[in-house]
């Protein structure tokens, strides 16, 4: 068996064609979307992620800005920069890297962002909205990696998912986000790198999702034959050659065993970014009221 691999630059093509037709209309309106990023110090992976919205950004008309803080800025400076964002009129959504400085605090950040501006659903106030169901927007890489994942398993009822992962970020918003119907959810399992036994859960999963940041984690042995595999895992590893690159959570060749399968990168990164945008727009839209 050799997987099918799924292309994310394809999907987010679909997704992009759309955001850049609402963009348009807003800036029309004379209300256009405008992004602002904040980041501290230097975050590896995540300023890869800033790159490719900035480049997004500029292709669909969503107007951009990059607030880059030295790794040393104080928690006091790092709220001050996010407050003065907040306030900002022209400013409609905003972006909080992560992972921040060692000393700032992510939770004292993320209560800090208006809900209002929150692009990545993360301000404790979104996200109960996800866990009571009462959602517009979700975190961009849960959403992306549902999104891939229902192209191949649009009815998901009864399934065995596996998320393996449950960070903030990811693993715990995709489990809500998988379990929101009340007959049609699949039934979800999440792991993480101290699971006992790890494949004996995975080798149970019609649909496997992975994020948890370590590479090669997940070995073709580990998983169900035919099972579709959401790799999540953005990794910079050196190859044999010395030269950096980026890998995923899963070893690729579990493509020999899995049915579907999401290359790193290609795979869910593409798709996060284009639902990043449309999370853009979506708080820049006007809501009509009742």
């Amino acid at each position: 068996m050799s997987a099918v691999l799924l292309d994310g630059h394809a999907l987010a093509g679909e997704i992009l064609a759309k955001v850049k037709v609402d963009a348009t209309a807003l800036r029309d309106s004379g209300r256009p979307a405008h992004l602002a990023a904040l980041i501290a110090g230097h975050a590896g992976a995540s300023e890869v992620y800033l790159r490719n919205q900035k480049k997004a950004c500029a292709e669909a008309g969503i107007e951009f800005e990059l607030h880059q803080l030295p790794d040393v800025v104080t928690e006091a400076d790092a709220l001050a920069e996010l407050r003065k964002l907040n306030a900002d009129a022209k400013v409609t959504g905003i972006i909080l890297h992560q992972p921040l400085p060692a000393h700032i605090s992510e939770r004292l950040m993320r209560e800090a962002l208006d809900p209002a501006k929150d692009v990545e659903s993360m301000t404790p106030a979104n996200f109960g909205r996800l866990v009571m169901g009462q959602f517009s927007i979700a975190p961009s890489t849960a959403s992306a990696a549902l999104e891939v994942a229902r192209r191949v398993r649009p009815d998901m009822t009864g399934l065995e998912c596996v998320i393996i992962g449950h960070s903030e970020i990811v693993g715990k918003p995709l489990a809500l986000l998988l379990l929101q119907s009340a007959r049609h959810s699949p039934t979800v399992t999440t792991c993480h790198i101290a699971t006992r036994d790890l494949a004996f859960h995975t080798l149970r999963a019609d649909l496997l999702f992975v994020a948890a940041g370590v590479p090669g984690l997940v070995r073709k042995e580990m998983v169900k034959p035919g099972a579709t595999v959401i790799d999540i895992g953005i990794n910079r590893q050196k190859g044999p050659d010395g030269k950096s690159r980026i890998v995923g959570d899963v070893d690729p060749a579990v493509a020999e065993v899995a049915g579907y399968f999401t290359p790193v990168p290609g795979g869910v990164g593409p798709i996060t970014v284009a639902v990043l945008l449309r999370n853009t727009v979506a708080l820049a839209t006007p809501r009509t009221p009742g």
